[in-house]
């Protein structure tokens, strides 16, 4: 009997060998015959091999003698570097990028690369990867409060998650994170994302308070950055998202956006930009609280110049190409299979769409190339050590959220605040804006 092609891995041999042992011991001597002829057939050994190992209950044995290093202290000088540059990301993401990142950084004068680190880091696998690099801690899962009522714009939108095989950019899943410590008392900073379901690209835009005001002027920047056009907005169903002055301005940014909002009791609806949630914001800034004009204005600049560069443009994600649910076995239970792509980043998956201009696409290649990566991961510690060295609010003291806009001149009683000309026909009458602000335009921190 011919051999299979397709070759079993150690552990997937012996849980088979442990299905077949039963069987074995049970047979006759024809049937055994029959037996060896299968699992020959099926696992690649010889016959005398099995029959060897079905003497007993088939079991792993543990290695004898560990691997010796293969690779030079050099190699694991240049990996840890490279590893430092892409902020400590997994093997799989590592890998895919390992070879262009140190020449990135040899290029930068990070690194001194000989022919034979050259050799290594060009051939090493993901599981050497594995070997060599120390893999972080998972944070662990937060229990999710109970879903509001919904009003009457969130019911009039439809309930339905993006496609997860979603090709085209465009369309964008939108939520919030908070930055309060450890309570909610008062007000204190949250951070907008935008994350672009098709190729991962990533905007952020920090505010001061959650009233509408400051979420459409949050919004009309976050739009104005993203290099494509906007299709589709999938925010959860938060009221700071479903209100007159938020839609309007949605609707005056992208005029062809469409809107769609999470399933209730359906938290994985908006599972790409929870993913940066935890992944992006929270494992920079932690659970720090953050509640001031300046932390603001602070955090906004590390966004935009530094931190959303770093991840579009340098650091690799991952995409989920297919999914496979498996049935339980005497081995395993019911379990999910998922297959991910080759890990790249944002800015690489957004030029191999139709979606830019080619004048666009060039020109954010080429800023990709000027960048340094251990520079820029460098800059943006210090500039969170910097946001982290702000002091507090002053209890009793309110702050002026009027001062963390971006577009003030949009917004009528933003430009009463703070003495500029009011930039006419982008927004309803002032009565609106005012009235988006009755709860936290100037409420003490």
């Amino acid at each position: 009997m011919a051999k299979s092609t397709s070759r079993m891995t150690i552990d997937e041999r012996y849980a088979y060998l442990q299905i077949q042992y039963e069987r074995y011991c049970r047979a006759t001597k024809p049937e055994k015959n029959c037996l060896l002829d299968e699992m020959m057939a099926v696992t690649g050994l010889t016959r005398n091999h099995l029959i060897e190992l079905l003497q007993h209950p088939p079991k792993r044995q543990a290695r004898q003698q560990q691997r010796h290093n293969s690779y030079a202290a050099a190699t694991d000088a240049a990996l840890q570097v490279i590893w430092e540059a892409q902020n400590y990301i997994g093997a799989e993401r590592l890998q895919a990028v390992l070879w262009p990142t140190a020449q990135a950084l040899e290029r930068a004068g990070e690194l001194t690369l000989t022919p034979q680190v050259r050799s290594d880091l060009q051939q090493l696998s993901v599981s050497t990867l594995y070997r060599h690099l120390r893999q972080q801690a998972t944070p662990a899962n937060r229990r999710r409060a109970a879903a509001a009522r919904l009003n009457t714009l969130q019911r009039a939108v439809p309930a339905r998650p993006i496609p997860w095989n979603t090709t085209e950019p465009g369309h964008l899943e939108l939520d919030t994170v908070l930055h309060c410590g450890a309570t909610t008392a008062g007000e204190y900073v949250l951070t907008v994302t935008l994350v672009d379901v098709a190729t991962g690209w990533t905007q952020c835009r920090a505010i001061l308070g959650r009233s509408a005001l400051v979420m459409a002027d949050a919004l009309r920047a976050l739009l104005h950055a993203l290099p494509f056009t906007v299709r589709e907005i999938h925010p959860d169903n938060g009221s700071e998202c479903f209100n007159d002055l938020v839609l309007r301005t949605l609707h005056e940014c992208a005029p062809d956006v469409v809107l769609s909002r999470s399933r209730p009791a359906h938290p994985n609806d908006n599972r790409f930009v929870e993913q940066r949630n935890g992944g992006f914001v929270r494992a920079w800034l932690g659970d720090r609280r953050l509640d001031t004009v300046a932390q603001t204005r602070c955090l906004n600049a590390l966004y935009s110049d530094w931190l959303c560069p770093y991840f579009n443009l340098i650091q690799p994600c991952m995409r989920q190409i297919d999914k496979q649910v498996l049935p339980p076995t005497p081995t395993h239970p019911l379990r999910v299979r998922r297959r991910h792509d080759t890990p790249t980043p944002p800015v690489l998956r957004l030029c191999a769409t139709p979606a830019l201009p080619e004048a666009r696409r060039t020109a954010l290649l080429e800023q990709r190339d000027r960048l340094n990566p251990l520079q820029l991961k460098r800059q943006i510690e210090a500039a969170i050590a910097h946001l982290f060295a702000y002091p507090a609010a002053v209890p009793g003291q309110p702050e002026n959220v009027f001062e963390t806009l971006a577009h003030p001149e949009h917004f009528p009683a933003a430009c009463t605040a703070l003495g500029i000309p009011y930039l006419e026909n982008t927004t309803d009458p002032q009565r609106d804006a005012e009235s988006s602000l009755k709860d936290d335009s100037l409420t003490p921190a």
